[in-house]
């Protein structure tokens, strides 16, 4: 600490550039500070810092398997989080000067790198706006947020003697529950589960909290009412929802997307207090959606879409701007190809041609490339055991092949499958287009070489924000991948395929379970080089990965022989 105090004071008033006489490491009582990167100027990205404790007397239960490890790691950077925005002023000049960061979480606990939990040592990393007046070194201010307030906020959550033992236990035991139910989806023959007592709706389409006044509470429908023993909360009822096809309908603001939506969350594990800790769904589950105009390199839709005018197949399609129909196929193809047990579709967002054709327009329309969605979806469960979930507001059709219909009023869910056998009784039955068998599409091999992730004269493989991906000179809008939840995976993601760049040609699929099998083995900081430590990653799915490659325009595949 006097050595750290002694640099800043020798420094005072010279140019910004100075700070950089402050890597290295500085011992104070009880942790040991880097500084691990300077930042160039007061404009620049923040200083890197981490803060690693003597030692870790935090109790061993609470990190003592690897599920419980993430929840806690998840626990203390909401803590330092917190503590950085009640202790430090943060502007103090010009730049960023004088701002304290640690990734800042969403409701979601995700396995990240901006907390290590260690049998000897706990490591929080951070990044820091050095002070300055103009560009010149505000050492005074600089000596108030290195010297008082990070030590406060370290003493605040890295020690045990500040720990709320019953908040972290809590925290963890959520998590565990909420892991052990979804592995447990299986062996009771469901695709998601939602609590009795589960608040659902969000305060805003803006906001990732739970309503608060006058939010409903779930109650399951009794005869899809499922109880569940769990290792900490012990005996829990809800709704489970068996595998095969399933409708959610009722009218309009009525809750149909919003539990969707909670399902489509349900791979992810919930803070306490969120509302959704124990709606969970199968961890390959995936929602589709149309997404005009996205590009798409070489897909099989052949079993969705047949031959287009002019002969042209659709045995390995590409566009650089697919239509509604086109790209919802190939979201679903993607999908399939990767690996999911459970399609989530939403009748909002999908394309009207893709989801249906009534009698009248195939009277009218004779060659229609398209099998509408409605006659894939049993053959998707029946042939490949892919079960699907659509939330349906005025195609009827629907009810005929579904396996059970759950309908929602005011928010309250109930059984509607025989009112469903009944209605359709009373209308003539419609006829499908065929009897269709569905297969998997043709898997694709990525040609490394497509990747060029040059810029200038250096390489870009990063995430710029939750929904945009910088690939060499192109920016990947991911804005229509709905089950992204935080900045720090899209930018594990971009650097998972930054790595595709020099692997050689290789399978989609294979390439991406092969790569977050490295990063569940080696951690997420094995992802490529960084100046500084890699504080700023979340663990993403396979599912999101393949989905920021396949959206990269200047992707290009050979179909697997």
């Amino acid at each position: 600490m006097r050595r750290l105090r002694t640099t800043l004071d020798r420094i005072d008033r010279k140019g910004y550039g100075a700070y950089k006489d402050l890597a290295g490491s500085f011992e104070f009582d009880g942790f040991t500070l880097f500084i691990d990167r300077v930042q160039r100027d007061p404009f620049a990205p923040p200083s890197l810092i981490r803060v690693r404790t003597k030692g870790n007397r935090f109790d061993l239960s609470l990190f003592e398997n690897p599920v419980r490890r993430v929840a806690f790691e998840d626990f203390l950077t909401r803590g330092v989080d917190r503590a950085v925005r009640e202790v430090v002023r943060g502007d103090r000049g010009s730049g960023g000067s004088g701002r304290v960061e640690i990734q800042t979480p969403s409701q979601k606990i995700l396995p990240r790198t901006s907390m290590v939990v260690a049998r000897d040592f706990v490591e929080a990393r951070m990044a820091v706006g050095l002070p300055a007046r103009g560009r010149s070194v505000d050492g005074r201010a600089a000596r108030a947020v290195l010297l008082e307030e990070l030590p406060e906020v370290i003493g605040r959550v890295l020690t045990p003697e500040s720990l709320d033992g019953d908040r972290a236990r809590l925290h963890v035991e959520t998590v565990e529950d909420a892991n052990h139910l979804r592995g447990f989806l299986p062996s009771l023959g469901l695709v998601a589960f939602v609590a009795d007592g589960a608040v659902l709706p969000r305060e805003s389409g803006a906001s990732d909290r739970p309503l608060g006044e006058g939010a409903v509470r779930f109650e399951s429908p009794a005869p899809f009412r499922v109880g569940v023993e769990l290792p900490n909360r012990g005996a829990v009822t809800g709704m489970g929802i068996p595998e095969g096809v399933t409708l959610i309908v009722g009218g309009g603001f009525h809750g149909k997307s919003t539990l969707l939506s909670a399902l489509s969350w349900g791979v992810y594990d919930h803070v306490p207090g969120d509302g959704r800790e124990l709606v969970v769904a199968r961890p390959d589950a995936v929602k589709v959606r149309a997404e005009d105009g996205r590009s798409v390199a070489g897909v099989d839709i052949s079993a969705m879409i047949g031959e287009l005018p002019g002969g042209r197949s659709t045995g390995g399609f590409s566009t650089p701007n697919a239509s509604g129909s086109t790209s919802q196929a190939a979201n679903i193809a993607e999908a399939l190809e990767v690996g999911t047990s459970l399609l989530l579709v939403d009748e909002d967002t999908s394309a009207t041609n893709f989801m249906i054709r009534d009698e009248r327009m195939r009277e009218l329309v004779r060659r229609e490339p398209i099998t509408p969605f409605i006659d894939l979806v049993r053959p998707l469960h029946a042939a490949m055991g892919v079960s699907t979930i659509v939330v349906v507001g005025g195609v009827g059709d629907y009810l005929e092949v579904a396996d059970r219909v759950i309908l929602l009023e005011d928010y309250a869910a109930s059984d509607a499958t025989q009112r469903a056998r009944e209605v359709v009784g009373r209308f003539p039955p419609r006829a499908p287009l065929e009897d269709k068998k569905m297969r998997r599409p043709k898997p694709r091999r990525l040609r490394a070489s497509s990747l060029d992730l040059r810029r200038g004269k250096r390489e870009a493989a990063r995430g710029r924000g939750l929904h945009t991906v910088e690939l060499g000179r192109e920016r990947v809008d991911l804005s229509s991948v709905e089950q992204l939840a935080e900045a720090g995976q899209t930018e594990a993601a971009a650097r998972i395929i930054g790595r595709f760049a020099n692997g050689g040609d290789r399978e989609i699929g294979g390439a991406v379970g092969e790569a977050l099998a490295g990063v569940s083995g080696d951690g997420l900081e094995a992802l490529g080089q960084f100046r500084g430590h890699p504080g700023e990653m979340s663990l993403p799915r396979a599912q999101e990965v393949a989905a920021v490659l396949n959206r990269f325009r200047g992707l290009a595949v050979n179909p697997e022989t």
